[in-house]
């Protein structure tokens, strides 16, 4: 399966769009039991053809080191059989989710007699532009056929064989389920000038979801005539209060921080109140020395940790997608919801509290996508939410926010019920 780029970008790329716009028009009308048969299907064929996928992110994974990928992109590169099994567990849970296209509500009777509601529509055509990430393949593709829509995905380089072998079994599925194969198209070249075009073809393309480093999702900002769901950071924290058990907040600062390095929802900064830093840092710092987590701190946090590494201004600005920590020691839980609100980047924060006022109030105040009480922000995901996966996290305020699922793929438009009202 060789890399070969069309002849000509532009055409390729508008017959792409043409061949989703037509295929989205059949999605938005198919029933729940040929979307969800779709996703069984292709779970089916994914379990089937594991050896397959796993031969093909080989490939990929031989080629990826060759190029000196750092290590943050080849872990999210590296398919094992877990998360082969997790991809299609991922499908199967879409298939138990309530299917919202056509759901209708908020009916109210107006005083000219009409009923006005909201029914839940399709976006239409998703694109999504994603490295390294084989299994964004599979999980947008299931996400966008649930939902009704139809999609243009566009994988990094890295991933080009896995993400066609992934591509083969979706086309199975749509096809064993009676719905267009071009209701998810993968592109076929790595080439940056079909980003280019997917970004710019409104006229095909309703909204534009970005999956990968902070490059590439600021180029797609910059440059995209399509909406745009997005974060360009993840730099979480977890705060320490001083009524916080010690034991959970041990537990969550290592798991949240040490689980895995490269995820969005790793927590990249740990705060502790000043009255419990004594007790509690020196045993947090047990376990990342022993797990080779390079610590900086403040002066508070180094006057404790004689071993912590001076932290600069910008380390409190940094996703590091590296076993790096930034800790720093503060007053109270303002001061804590000060700095998260200065320097987070609007993804996820959480308190470890035993106080359910302090909880309440940190939940209420810090501005991120998803705010978390004695809990990991490692919980940041699609599938620990319930929504089967995830299309991306969006740290933006309008449409959607946090882990975007089924819901945040559609949209709504007024119904009005009516019995032969006019205006007067």
């Amino acid at each position: 399966m060789d890399i070969q780029a069309p002849a000509n970008i532009q055409s390729y790329m508008q017959n792409v769009g043409r061949q989703a716009r037509a295929a989205s028009r059949a999605m938005a009308k198919a029933s729940t039991g040929a979307k969800n048969a779709a996703l069984n299907a292709i779970a089916d064929a994914i379990v089937r053809d594991a050896a397959k996928l796993l031969a093909a992110n080989s490939r990929d994974m031989e080629q990826a080191r060759a190029d000196g990928l750092e290590p943050a992109m080849l872990d999210r590169l590296q398919l094992t059989d877990k998360t082969i099994a997790t991809m299609a567990q991922g499908l199967r849970e879409m298939v138990a989710l309530p299917d919202p296209i056509g759901n209708m509500g908020d009916f109210k009777y107006r005083p000219s007699g009409i009923q006005v509601g909201k029914m839940r529509v399709p976006l239409g055509v998703i694109g999504i532009i994603y490295e390294a990430r084989p299994n964004v393949t599979a999980d947008a593709a299931g996400l966008c056929i649930k939902s009704g829509n139809a999609t243009i995905l566009r994988g990094g380089r890295e991933a080009f064989h896995c993400n066609q072998a992934i591509a083969a079994c979706v086309k199975e599925g749509l096809a064993a389920a009676g719905l267009p194969e071009t209701a998810v198209q993968i592109i076929e070249t790595p080439d940056r000038a079909a980003v280019g075009e997917l970004i710019t073809m409104s006229e095909f393309v309703d909204v534009i979801v970005p999956r990968g480093g902070k490059g590439l999702i600021e180029r797609i900002s910059r440059d995209a005539r399509v909406p745009v769901i997005k974060h360009l950071d993840g730099i979480c924290h977890v705060y320490i209060d001083d009524e916080a058990d010690p034991a959970k907040a041990i537990r969550i600062a290592d798991n949240a921080k040490t689980h895995r390095y490269a995820p969005c929802n790793t927590m990249e900064t740990l705060l502790v109140n000043e009255n419990v830093a004594e007790l509690i840092l020196p045993e947090i710092a047990a376990i990342y020395r022993k797990k080779g987590v390079e610590m900086r701190g403040c002066a508070a946090t180094q006057a404790i940790l004689k071993d912590a590494i001076a932290a600069t201004e910008e380390d409190w600005r940094t996703e590091y997608l590296a076993p790096i920590i930034a800790i720093r020691v503060v007053g109270d839980i303002d001061q804590a919801m000060d700095h998260i609100n200065t320097y987070g980047s609007h993804h996820t924060d959480a308190i470890v509290t035993e106080n359910y006022t302090k909880a309440r109030q940190f939940l209420r105040e810090v501005d991120s996508a998803s705010v978390m009480v004695n809990a990991s922000t490692r919980f940041a995901d699609g599938f620990e939410y319930g929504l089967g996966a995830e299309i991306g996290i969006s740290t933006d305020k309008i449409h959607a926010r946090g882990p975007v699922g089924l819901e945040g793929l559609t949209s709504e438009k007024w119904i009005v019920l009516g019995d032969g009202e006019v205006r007067v």
